[in-house]
């Protein structure tokens, strides 16, 4: 138990899949420090993994959202917003590409897995937090999404996802402008590399691993519980002044220039 105290805090998570997950590491987190916490699922496949996984917390709320179609995310806010009448935290967890389009040459990709890509992975936390807000303006709150740093390094092999995490950076500073006024902070992690489903399809992933260990100042990869206490850390009253904000959870990869 970490000392930060989020009793009648109210957290929505999107992006839990398996115990691997960073947004389970992040819920447990959340779910540690008090806070009540709704888990958003894709589709009924993923319902029952989700529904072990929170068991023995025995309060929490599963919805079901499949943040491709606007409609089904506005039912989903309809839903929570009737279990939790308000809420503070957002943790936006979400990112996929065709397989096809991770590997190989970036110019290959065609435009319907651009399209995909982009649309799960960036526009998915615009479409959240446009029909989360008005649960969270009168007592305002954070958002938190997860990043990597090829959003502005290019990581063979990565391709689209690349692209979508610059789009996903950019969106946090423009809803950061737009909610700032309402008190929503709006942030990102961006995490080194972790061993999650979606990482397993990604080519080259245990070289980009090996090197991130070998050339990061730490000398060692970083772990889902230490992004978690990121995210804790960005949840709480402690980063009420950071918004808009890239914070690097990757031993500190990002500033070697090789």
């Amino acid at each position: 138990m970490y000392s930060i105290d989020l009793s009648g805090k109210k957290a929505v998570v999107f992006g839990v899949a398996n115990h691997r997950s960073i947004a389970w590491a992040i819920a447990r987190i959340l779910h540690e420090a008090g806070a009540g916490i709704a888990i958003a699922y894709q589709n009924e496949r993923l319902r029952g993994g989700v529904a072990k996984l929170v068991e023995p917390w025995g309060d929490t709320m599963l919805v079901e959202c499949d943040v491709s179609s606007d409609e089904n995310v506005a039912v989903a806010f309809e839903k929570i917003g009737e279990a939790f009448g308000s809420i503070d935290i957002i943790v936006h967890s979400i990112a996929f590409a065709n397989r096809d389009d991770l590997g190989g040459k970036f110019m290959l990709t065609e435009r319907e897995g651009f399209r995909l890509a982009l649309d799960i992975s960036a526009y998915s936390l615009v479409s959240i937090a446009r029909h989360a807000s008005p649960l969270m303006i009168e007592n305002g709150g954070s958002i938190i999404t997860l990043t990597f740093q090829a959003a502005n390094r290019v990581f063979p092999g990565y391709n689209i996802m690349g692209t979508a995490k610059a789009a996903l950076e950019n969106e946090v500073r423009q809803l950061a402008s737009d909610f700032g006024e309402d008190n929503v902070r709006v942030n990102a992690i961006s995490a080194g590399p972790l061993d999650t489903l979606s990482s397993r399809v990604i080519s080259d992933y245990r070289d980009m691993k090996r090197i991130h260990a070998e050339r990061s100042p730490m000398k060692r990869n970083i772990t889902a519980e230490e992004v978690a206490k990121t995210a804790l850390y960005l949840c709480s009253d402690l980063s009420s002044g950071v918004t808009g904000e890239i914070i690097h959870v990757d031993t500190g990869y990002s500033i070697m220039g090789i």
